[in-house]
């Protein structure tokens, strides 16, 4: 432990791990999408026949991470109300004290920290509502994926049972006229709306995690807490004050 400073558990192993696989995997989804969207690349064998699957094997890897991003995204919801270490849903309670809690830390970030009246310590409310915020894009994210995908099952057959595209219908048809009023400002039926609504979203999603590192590197710079650490080591160090004893 740091001389002056006493460490505090933020992030567990399990969080961690889970943190950097949804990193790669976000890597390899935009890849992917962008490719599928509009293919930017060949293979250097044009006249072989592995080049004819490179958009099927793009697909097939889309596909993988988004169902690795459907399994961390259940293991976060569950986290999120039933973690034994911290229960992010307790700090975006609209009650007095995160309210307060939110105020402050925004009036932090934009007077470049001279004004610091909250601890630190622990998660605040800003940093999870914002982190909320992630997690809404990734829901209508995937939501939508899977209705593009269903999509091209026109059978309405699969090869593990007719049972997959009717769930899927079933969950997911929703999202065809709620793209409509997003895109074109009324309900519709096109799958069009849907993928324009999923790729809007890919560029949100890249815009919230430009700011997520930047605003992680702010923290480090000014509160002096070893901030950016959280996720490598799952601590940060605070520095101890004045008649507080060393734990």
């Amino acid at each position: 432990m740091k001389a002056g400073y006493r460490q505090v558990k933020r992030r567990t192993g399990a969080l961690r791990i889970i943190h950097w696989v949804n990193v790669l995997s976000m890597m390899v989804a935009i890849a992917t999408g962008l490719y599928i969207a509009a293919p930017y690349y060949q293979t250097f064998m044009a006249d072989s026949a592995v080049d004819k699957y490179v958009m099927a094997w793009n697909r097939w890897g889309h596909f993988m991470v988004a169902i690795i991003f459907d399994v961390t995204s259940i293991i976060i919801f569950y986290l999120t109300f039933f973690s034994r270490v911290d229960r992010p849903v307790k700090k975006i309670i609209p009650n007095k004290e995160n309210l307060t809690q939110f105020w402050e830390v925004f009036l932090n970030l934009v007077t470049l920290n001279r004004r610091k009246k909250f601890n630190s310590e622990h998660n605040d409310s800003f940093n999870i509502v914002f982190f909320f915020m992630f997690h809404f894009l990734m829901i209508w994210m995937l939501m939508t994926g899977l209705q593009m995908y269903v999509h091209g099952l026109g059978s309405g057959l699969s090869s593990i049972g007719n049972w997959w595209p009717w769930m899927l219908h079933l969950v997911t048809d929703w999202t065809v006229p709620v793209a409509g009023w997003m895109v074109g400002g009324g309900p519709t039926t096109s799958i069009m709306d849907v993928r324009i609504s999923h790729h809007i979203t890919m560029w949100l999603l890249i815009t919230w995690v430009v700011v997520h590192i930047y605003y992680q590197f702010w923290r480090t710079v000014f509160w002096k807490e070893g901030d950016i650490s959280i996720i490598v080591g799952g601590s940060k160090y605070v520095k101890i004050k004045e008649g507080e004893e060393k734990k």
